[in-house]
């Protein structure tokens, strides 16, 4: 997307990537575009906007991510600076906002513990059937060829515990920088 952002009055360019980086470019001059700020999220972004959405006169930078996540950058500050021995007064209406939400969170608790008891219930008969769902699974696998190596991208929705390559050529695995994984090879069984 390209939206005024940093409120300049020349819009910056709004990138969101598969590898889950937020990057805001600046045209400062006429030749190539300036990294002026960058976030990190845990998973690959589906689609970014930038806008005013949750306050007036605060910008900020909306990204939906593969798994559906909304997750929102604010220019409006985080804290406020207050003087020598004030406190915080909150707005009646932020109270019963914070204090709705309290509720709506314990209630959503309760129900996680009674639907949660259900399930260990109706599991402990012989007749109790589990499955695993389905998950859909964005996956890539691309060449890189500065390296001439290709890239393998897996993302569900849930943890993933266990990825299992088998080839019947022998392969180099590379580590990477955003890589989090232990590797282990196997020697392969010809039959």
């Amino acid at each position: 997307d390209s939206f005024d952002i940093l409120g300049d009055g020349v819009k910056e360019l709004l990138v969101g990537r598969d590898d889950g980086m937020i990057e805001i470019y600046n045209f400062e001059s006429a030749d190539d575009p300036v990294l002026r700020h960058d976030y990190a999220l845990s998973e690959s972004i589906a689609s970014i906007q930038g806008g005013c959405v949750g306050k007036d006169g605060y910008d900020e930078i909306l990204a939906a991510t593969y798994s559906g996540w909304l997750t929102g950058l604010t220019t409006e500050p985080v804290h406020r600076e207050g003087g020598s021995g004030e406190e915080l007064k909150l707005s009646q209406e932020m109270q019963s906002k914070i204090s709705s939400l309290r509720n709506e969170l314990e209630q959503l608790q309760i129900k996680v513990l009674q639907e949660r008891d259900k399930y260990q219930q109706s599991s402990q008969f012989s007749t109790a059937v589990s499955s695993v769902p389905a998950f859909s699974v964005n996956d890539k696998f691309t060449l890189n060829k500065d390296d001439a190596s290709y890239s393998l991208i897996l993302e569900v929705q849930t943890a993933i515990d266990n990825v299992l390559v088998q080839s019947d050529v022998p392969l180099d695995l590379l580590d990477v920088d955003k890589n989090s994984a232990v590797v282990s090879f196997s020697s392969c069984d010809s039959e």
